[in-house]
């Protein structure tokens, strides 16, 4: 993952430290869950800073036996080296840098001195720095779509956090950033089986969600072959205050490989009962098949001259017609980015053609002001 928290200036502070700090610094910042990129409203960052500053001079580093301790080694000298490297490259590259300094005790072995490092842009990070290290990204209040935008650019979809008290706000970024769990006001760690199924999206995809409905399907046969409801939105139970949400989405794109009119008519079935975009090459054979169906069929195709492209496509549908599919297979592994889920046959798994979202919310972190939480 590539895990983001954007914090508007409508936010309680004091919360958002003791949430940011779980998230980023407890199990040494070793949770695929864990917080890697703050985004902080520019108006309330200073005083954050500070208090994220102040926070992190508190952390105890040491043997995680005792109790007093907060944060461990990380799992090897590996691991312990290229976190160092990163953080000696982003001095060098000019950000600013705020780390803790080691106890003696912690002098050797494999343990990180607690890091926060201001970056300037999303796009600074080439991949996941996995420890603890927490990035901050200043931005000015009409840029938070775009700050969305470079977050969801990274290809990594696991979990988001958001700090907000403005419903509008709420709404808009949890129904833009494309990720498989999204937590509002609170920490983005420690998903719950049956309340924050658990899984992601985009690079971050590992198929259903752990926890979740879809999960069991996965490991029997002859399961019902039926598309979850796109619109349902189904609330999971959960402890007093918090609000737990599930759904699903279309995945995207999906290829269509055909060989007769009839299998294509079924791949388009599947794409319509699930949401999602079927593309086809565009190519003789192709357009003579899609001139065979009705209007209202081939209304629904999207074209493309090479399916190689990268990020084309999320799904693939193969009509069985006795083919070799080998290169198809060896094709679509060597591409860049996630690799898509294929399915071979004359009749689809509807349930594998969807991407899940869980929601979690603290509904008991309005607190303040309650005015703000009218302002727009």
């Amino acid at each position: 993952g590539q895990n983001a928290m954007t914090v508007d200036s409508s936010a309680l502070p004091e919360q958002v430290v003791r949430d940011v700090m779980a998230s980023a610094f407890d199990s040494a910042g070793q949770r695929c869950s864990a917080l890697r990129i703050l985004c902080v409203q520019e108006e309330i960052a200073g005083e954050l800073m500070a208090m994220l500053r102040g926070a992190l001079a508190e952390l105890r580093v040491g043997a995680p036996d005792q109790l007093q301790i907060d944060v461990g080694p990380v799992i090897s000298a590996e691991a312990r080296d290229t976190i160092n490297k990163h953080i000696e490259q982003m001095r060098a590259l000019g950000c600013a840098v705020e780390q803790l300094d080691l106890p003696a005790e912690a002098q050797h072995g494999t343990f990180v001195a607690p890091t926060i490092i201001e970056i300037d842009n999303i796009a600074q990070l080439q991949r996941e720095v996995f420890g603890p290290m927490l990035h901050v990204l200043r931005y000015r209040r009409k840029d938070l779509a775009e700050v969305v935008q470079q977050i969801n650019s990274t290809g990594y979809g696991l979990t988001f956090g958001l700090h907000s008290r403005i419903d509008e706000t709420i709404a808009a970024v949890t129904s833009a950033v494309e990720v498989g769990n999204i937590y509002v006001n609170r920490n983005v760690i420690g998903a719950i089986v049956g309340v924050q199924p658990f899984g992601g999206r985009g690079l971050s995809g590992t198929g259903p969600k752990a926890g979740g409905p879809l999960y069991l399907g996965r490991m029997v046969k002859n399961l019902e072959r039926q598309a979850p409801a796109l619109s349902h939105v189904e609330n999971l139970p959960g402890p007093v205050g918090e609000d737990n949400r599930y759904g699903v989405m279309p995945r995207g794109r999906v290829l269509l490989l055909a060989s007769s009119a009839q299998g294509l008519s079924e791949q388009l079935a599947a794409c319509k009962a699930t949401g999602n975009t079927p593309l086809l090459v565009d190519d003789p054979p192709n357009r003579a098949l899609v001139g065979k169906l009705a209007t209202s069929l081939q209304d629904q195709v999207e074209w493309t001259q090479d399916w190689q492209d990268e990020g084309m496509f999320a799904h693939v549908l193969i009509e069985d017609s006795g083919q070799d599919i080998r290169s198809i297979l060896e094709s679509i592994a060597a591409m860049d980015g996630p690799i898509p889920i294929v399915q071979f046959g004359q009749s689809y798994r509807l349930d594998w053609m969807v991407e899940e979202v869980s929601i979690s919310t603290d509904t008991t972190a309005a607190g303040g002001n309650a005015s703000l939480m009218a302002v727009a």
